[in-house]
């Protein structure tokens, strides 16, 4: 289940770190808080202009480690919060998923759909 502090978070400003591990060792891209939609079924959408790398590597581990964070939700000491997400990822290109995503996003080429381990608060 998504914590409800994390749900918070990303209705914040924020950005958003993404990383992947390839042959030639651990990638990193970001996007903001603002793109990431969570579906009904608590998956994480993050529309992809690029990503090129970190589909590359999905293709062979699809694990990732995404932190999100925001400096606007009050956290465990004081102001500020943040999340280390765990999970599986899978890039998308077609599909209800894709559409209701590019309708947001005219940009995207596709749609990285996270499937979540664990979400941990980290402050």
């Amino acid at each position: 289940m998504i914590p409800d502090k994390m749900r918070e978070v990303l209705k914040k400003d924020g950005v958003v770190a993404i990383a992947t591990l390839g042959e030639d060792g651990p990638h990193l891209v970001n996007t903001w808080n603002s793109y990431v939609r969570i579906t009904d079924d608590e998956r994480l959408l993050i529309p992809a202009g690029y990503m090129n790398r970190t589909e590359a590597n999905i293709t062979t581990n699809n694990d990732v480690l995404i932190t999100v964070g925001s400096s606007k939700v009050a956290g465990i000491n004081g102001p500020g919060t943040g999340f280390l997400i765990k999970g599986t990822a899978a890039f998308i290109t077609s599909g209800p998923d894709f559409e209701a995503t590019k309708a947001r996003f005219s940009w995207a080429r596709a749609v990285l759909a996270v499937t979540i381990n664990s979400a941990t608060q980290t402050l």
